[in-house]
């Protein structure tokens, strides 16, 4: 039973248990942020949050409606009827949930302020929402709280989050804190609370989850005085002075307001007290609310500029803005105002002068559409991150494969921050230093653990899994020995191949040919009797029994998918694929079959990310989001054209439930803006873009440091999806490929569309 301690507490005592701009935006004609819905991926398996947050930052200050279950990974799902609070960190459409540090919930009067973990329905501090009451733009969030007659505001910084409550004039006020609060099943390591003064508290959170060590120090100071009751559960034999180390929450009381707002800013930091006091002080000077408000919607409008487009349905252009918004979410930063970070190792670090170190890597997601968006469209942006990435595998020995406020979860497969590292190169963004960038990837494809540090040995054997083991020693990956391997062995080739495209750009030929023969063994998995990639035993025969349409989530050849999905991973080698399924025809009509077989996937414990289905192809995970380009390279551009037009108007919606599958930190939202542009890059690696369907009469990229391109469809509209002919700067092109380099110097990509679909050659 739970026991509440009571304590009134002189300005410095301690309780253990473990610049912003004011100056608002122009007014715009048009603003880009009225466009954005912050509630697009909020509802289904989208995993989004609604919440405050500016591009990239450090914070994510938003609501939590649940705890537990995979829709809980964001801490928010547009189902749920009530407000558990407002913490400061969130990750944006994960598959695995962390974070919901710090959180703040304003109540009012005499009630049981103890939530029942994990049920939203227990009495606690939580409330119901107010009926049409929730809305939010980019960088501020708003709901009325229907149990406490409160008003909830939020806004955010880089480094910091600030809280607007207004409460009815003649109630009693009050905060409630949760150092214990996490999503999902985290472990407190330590919670610590220290009041500074009757307007400020400081204090730490250290968490074990996804990520295995994180440590969140907060400051917080509040526009009105306080006094601080403690709860905790049980009461501990020493009393007061022995408080628990691992669940600490205390009510703030507060004086009658009469009408005025209470108004909380809160910095965080990885560093220490003085690092997230430092940053909320430098951030946000005053109590200017709106200023801060205002500041971060300029933020967005500066970032949603980027990309001007006619045309279109207003839903569509909602939906466009909503996923180039949430294409800034994270990678987040992780230096504080001075420059400190706490690094791979746990140390603390001083980044050198101009550079930042970053967090939330989701590099498996991200590789594939949303680096390359970022080329695009902030390339500077994108070199700082493959220094910090090159910053990660200096404090660690190895380069990220998931990281996590510099925690490597392990997670998914495949070594890609390579294509990550290899695409800028070879796009011209060096800003780094390519022998180091090359040594790193050459150690990523190895098994040698020499002077890697692990902070956790559970973490050791899914980053140095013993698939790249076998393949080394037996040219391929045995599927007796090792599990998804054959989604493994097509990854690990892909990223060779990168390897050697990097190895021939820095003259070293040995290297070059070595990786080249490695981004060929997916031909090793290949089945011609069957038409897909397939599990190899030891002894080199076929795993029986097989079914393409079978799924096992985490116990089978594949990862999130099946062989259907699978068996198209070879994004680097197009014209082998083709030769492997028996030459063009062939390969035409298995890629036929892929769109138009039965979508009834097989198994009893099938993954959950196979999703946005059409036929067997899943727009809902990210291995599939290549495919529909392929036809592209066969001579029939027109089915791609088909095919991204129906995924680009069937399977994102201006609503909660808006997207197809998990958002995957931009991945999703990557895809949608680059296809409805008219481009997408199948090979990172390879800076060539192929091309589909513009959505949009008109595209203009505005990229950072470069000249505008403008992507023109002429004669647009719904049932316009073909192109009948496609120039650029008015040389009609032969084949659908342009390259970066056409992009980045500037010009018109015209698209003339038309209604007729071309007969097949």
């Amino acid at each position: 039973m739970y026991r509440r301690i009571v304590a009134m507490f002189a300005c410095a005592a301690v309780l253990s248990a473990c610049s912003t701009k004011d100056t608002p935006p122009s007014p715009s004609a048009v603003q880009k942020t009225d466009l954005v819905n912050p509630f697009i991926g909020t509802g289904g398996h989208g995993h989004t949050f609604p919440g405050a947050t500016v591009p990239y930052g450090m914070v994510q200050l938003s609501p939590d409606t649940r705890l537990q279950g995979w829709d809980a990974c964001s801490g928010y799902h547009a189902s749920d009827s009530v407000i558990l609070g407002f913490s400061h960190t969130h990750l944006s459409g994960t598959g695995i949930g962390d974070y919901g540090d710090i959180l703040f919930q304003p109540v009012t009067g005499d009630y049981d302020y103890l939530l029942e973990q994990g049920d939203a329905t227990k009495p606690g501090y939580r409330s119901f929402k107010t009926a049409g009451s929730e809305s939010a733009t980019p960088g501020y969030y708003t709901v009325q709280l229907a149990d406490y007659g409160v008003k909830a505001e939020l806004t955010a910084t880089a480094h910091a989050g600030m809280h607007r409550y207004t409460f009815p004039a003649d109630s009693i006020p009050g905060v409630m804190l949760d150092l214990s609060h996490h999503l999902q099943t985290q472990q407190n390591l330590m919670n610590r609370l220290i009041k500074v003064n009757d307007h400020e508290l400081r204090g730490v959170k250290i968490t074990r989850g996804w990520a295995k060590e994180q440590r969140v120090y907060f400051h917080a100071v509040f526009s009105e005085p306080f006094e601080i009751e403690i709860i905790t559960e049980p009461l501990p034999p020493g009393g007061i002075d022995d408080l628990p180390t691992k669940a600490i929450k205390a009510l703030l009381h507060f004086n009658k307001l009469a009408g005025k707002p209470l108004l909380v800013k809160v910095g965080i930091s990885a560093v220490d007290y003085e690092g997230a006091k430092n940053n909320v002080m430098k951030e946000i000077a005053d109590w200017n609310f709106d200023a801060v408000k205002d500041n971060a919607r300029q933020q967005w409008e500066e970032w949603l500029n980027r990309i001007d487009i006619k045309g279109g349905t207003n839903d569509q252009r909602k939906i466009f803005y909503t996923a180039l918004y949430h294409t800034a979410i994270s990678p987040n930063l992780y230096t504080d105002v001075d420059g400190r970070y706490r690094g791979m190792d746990r140390k603390l670090h001083q980044a050198p002068a101009g550079q930042e170190d970053h967090t939330v890597f989701s590099l498996w997601d991200t590789f594939r559409a949303f680096h390359p968006l970022m080329t695009l469209v902030n390339g500077p942006r994108n070199e700082a991150w493959v220094r910090a990435l090159l910053q990660k595998y200096d404090e660690s020995g190895t380069l990220a494969m998931w990281e996590l406020s510099s925690n490597e979860t392990g997670t998914m497969i495949g070594y890609h921050a390579v294509p990550v590292i290899v695409d800028a190169y070879m796009k011209g963004y060096r800003n780094f230093d390519a022998e180091k960038a090359y040594a790193a990837i050459v150690q990523a494809s190895t098994y040698d653990t020499t002077g890697v540090f692990f902070p956790g040995k559970d973490v050791q054997r899914a980053v140095m899994p013993l698939a790249k083991y076998y393949n080394e020693t037996l040219g391929f990956i045995p599927c007796d020995k090792e599990n998804e391997s054959v989604a493994k062995a097509l990854e690990y080739a892909y990223n060779d191949w990168c390897i050697a495209q990097m190895a021939k750009a820095l003259g070293k030929t040995a290297d070059y040919e070595k990786y080249t023969e490695r981004g060929k063994r997916y031909a090793k998995y290949f089945d011609k009797s069957t038409g897909f990639m397939r599990g190899v035993n030891s002894d080199k025969s076929w795993k029986k029994p097989f079914s393409p349409r079978f799924s096992h989530h985490g116990k089978s050849e594949y990862v999130e998918g099946n062989a259907w999905q699978w068996s198209w991973f070879v994004p680097h080698d197009v014209e082998g694929l083709v030769a492997l399924q028996g030459g063009k025809e062939l390969f035409i009509k298995k890629l036929d079959s892929l769109f138009s077989i039965t979508s009834e996937i097989e198994g009893e414990h099938k993954s959950d990310d196979i999703s946005g289905l059409i036929g067997q192809y899943a727009h809902g995970n990210e291995p599939s989001h290549h495919i529909t380009y392929f036809y592209n390279y066969v001579g029939q551009p027109w089915k791609t054209q088909e095919l991204v037009d129906k995924i680009l108007t069937t399977l994102y919606f201006n609503n909660e439930n808006g997207l197809s599958g998990n958002e995957d930190c931009g991945a999703m939202s990557a895809w949608y803006v680059m296809s409805a542009m008219g481009i997408y890059q199948v090979a990172p690696g390879d800076p060539r873009y192929t091309l589909g369907r513009p959505l949009f009469d008109e595209v203009t990229l505005r990229p950072e440091g470069g000249k505008p391109f403008t992507i023109r469809a002429v004669n647009n509209g719904p049932a316009n999806k073909y192109a009948s002919r496609i120039t650029l700067n008015g040389q009609a092109l032969t084949t659908p490929f342009i390259t970066h380099e056409d992009i980045v110097k500037g010009g018109t990509l015209e698209f003339t569309m038309t209604a007729t679909r071309p007969a097949a050659e």
